[in-house]
């Protein structure tokens, strides 16, 4: 997913859209970016609610990293 993101995907990413790229359970999507948030791969963006929006921290930050 993290590939996708960095790849071909504009924008942010909320729990549902996460949940229908990977195919999994809304709960699965939200505890896989609750875990990439305390990695520090994935920030919360502004607002909230059930649309929440996540981004890359890397994108945030200004400095894409190339693997």
């Amino acid at each position: 997913m993290i590939n996708k993101i960095l790849e071909d995907f504009y924008g942010e990413v909320n729990s549902s859209k996460w949940a229908k790229i990977t195919k999994c359970s809304p709960d699965t999507a939200l505890r896989d970016i609750h875990d990439l948030i305390s990695k520090d791969v994935l920030l919360k963006d502004s607002g909230g609610g059930r649309s929440t929006g996540y981004i890359l921290s890397q994108i945030r930050n200004g400095a894409k990293k190339k693997d």
